[in-house]
């Protein structure tokens, strides 16, 4: 083992898992709907899903899943999302009410519909704080899509544009062992939600809302701190690593290991993401990776401060952050308040180039964004993808670290979202090359920017994007 890969294997005390690296693939968007349908209609014991939403109109994801549940009586069904996203479009159509008709059809026993609501909204600020924003305090945004024996890990929701003109990323993982664990995962943070069951008296919206007795502790919104204390009790253990029970097999050339950031559920927090990030990216301030490359992505850039420092303190000899374009974010052209999220994350992009300039790094760190087109006209794309990758130092095959999931690095996801992220590292040259090819397919579209560009009319920042970015800020929100 080279100095480097002990460098990076020593900062990686995690839960671990191991397999072989055939089993893992990343797919383009149609090929993976292809695939995820199929999986589905061969489905026997399990589906679970986990995601921020469900787009209301995805009659044909929820008919696939009818038609599976349907051919085997032994199959149950699990959904997890956010009650705020979940439910924002009350009474008209909405993700709960996409999902109450399955349960109708065959029953709670084999279809369960959870939807998490973050602790860190309740009383006034949940009164005043308009629909369209109040997402901003928290959120269910784990992305887990489970079938069977297999995983796959995603930033994306199931919607429309995710399987049509949204770029993310997809990777399958076969694996018994971690699909249990986020299985289990997933069960535990449903016991913390609130149960979504048909109703058809309630007005418009044909679903009723409740807090099981059956949960653990009580609902967030009537008792914050037991909800919290609760939660604690009922999480540490499941997201805090294990030895392994059986060495390593000699053949395995590739271990994942399971990341939870569960921070507004944690009294103290126990979450593994971000120190096991930390952990990494601290690893390329050593001599040993003066020759290692990154990539480092994220649709809305708004990276923790303390990566931010990390990347730019690394000794690594490229380093390259990709970013959405503000005509490929998805909240370009949005109303209201939405609206001004492109330009936010515009600044945000040109503070983070000023300090690489202020530090020396501009030769060696450069900032790139990705653009298909322009959001809301034909053939326009947004971008949503997220991740990390690490080359060690002359490897020509490809990254032999890369990070996925569904956390956006930001002080969002590490203060006020639930986020879960595997992290890959292998030493099987052919996965390798694919990381690498992956890496490739996102560059292809992008253009790198400098100070030169944020001075540009188009790319001013109004006095008002300032004064809202300070206002969300100052109420206890985050972009």
């Amino acid at each position: 083992m080279s100095p480097s890969e002990q460098v990076l294997n020593l900062c990686l005390n995690r839960h671990k898992l191991s397999f072989r690296s055939s089993y893992l693939g990343q797919h383009h968007y149609r090929a993976r709907q292809a695939i995820t349908t199929k999986k589905i209609l061969a489905a026997k014991k399990r589906i679970y899903l986990s995601t921020l939403y469900i787009g209301k109109t995805q009659h044909e994801l929820i008919d696939t899943i009818r038609i599976a549940l349907k051919a085997q009586p032994g199959l149950k069904v699990y959904f997890l999302t956010d009650a705020l996203r979940g439910t924002r479009e009350t009474p008209e159509p909405s993700c709960a009410s996409l999902l109450v008709p399955l349960i109708a059809e065959f029953g709670s026993d084999r279809v369960k519909v959870r939807m998490y609501h973050t602790p860190n909204l309740t009383g006034l600020r949940k009164k005043w704080i308009p629909k369209r924003i109040n997402e901003g305090w928290g959120l269910q945004h784990m992305k887990l899509y489970g079938i069977d024996d297999e995983i796959i890990l995603s930033g994306a929701n199931l919607s429309s544009d995710y399987f049509t003109n949204r770029q993310d990323r997809y990777h399958l993982f076969s694996s018994k062992e971690m699909t249990d664990y986020f299985e289990g995962l997933q069960k535990a943070v449903s016991s913390l939600s609130f149960r979504v069951l048909p109703d058809h008296n309630s007005e418009g919206g044909r679903y009723s809302f409740s807090w099981p007795d059956t949960n653990t502790g009580p609902s967030p919104l009537s008792n914050p701190s037991a909800f919290i204390e609760a939660a604690t009790s009922l999480l540490t253990p499941i997201i805090q690593p294990t030895p392994r029970s059986e060495p390593l097999s000699p053949s395995t050339d590739t271990s994942v290991y399971l990341l939870a950031q569960l921070t507004p559920l944690l009294r103290p927090d126990a979450s593994t993401e971000l120190p096991g990030l930390s952990s990494v990216l601290h690893s390329l301030s050593s001599p040993n990776m003066a020759c290692s490359k990154w990539m480092f992505t994220a649709g809305y850039f708004n990276i923790h401060p303390s990566l931010s420092s990390l990347l730019i303190a690394s000794k690594s000899e490229n380093g390259t952050v990709i970013t959405a374009s503000p005509w490929a974010n998805g909240f370009y052209g949005s109303s209201g308040v939405s609206g001004m999220l492109p330009a936010a994350y515009s600044l945000l992009s040109r503070r983070f180039l000023e300090r690489v300039q202020r530090t020396g790094r501009a030769s060696q760190i450069s900032l790139r964004e990705w653009r298909l087109g322009t959001v809301g006209e034909p053939g326009g794309w947004t971008y949503h993808a997220k991740g990390l990758w690490i080359t060690l130092p002359n490897d020509e095959a490809g990254p032999s670290l890369t990070l996925v999931g569904s956390s956006n690095y930001t002080k969002r996801s590490y203060e006020l979202d639930l986020e879960v992220n595997a992290m890959v590292v292998t030493k099987n040259e052919g996965l390798k090359n694919r990381l690498k090819e992956e890496q490739e397919w996102l560059l292809k579209e992008t253009k790198e920017v400098g100070i030169d560009d944020f001075a540009k009319t188009e790319r001013r920042v109004s006095i008002k994007v300032r004064l809202a970015m300070w206002i969300v800020s100052l109420v206890g929100g985050a972009l």
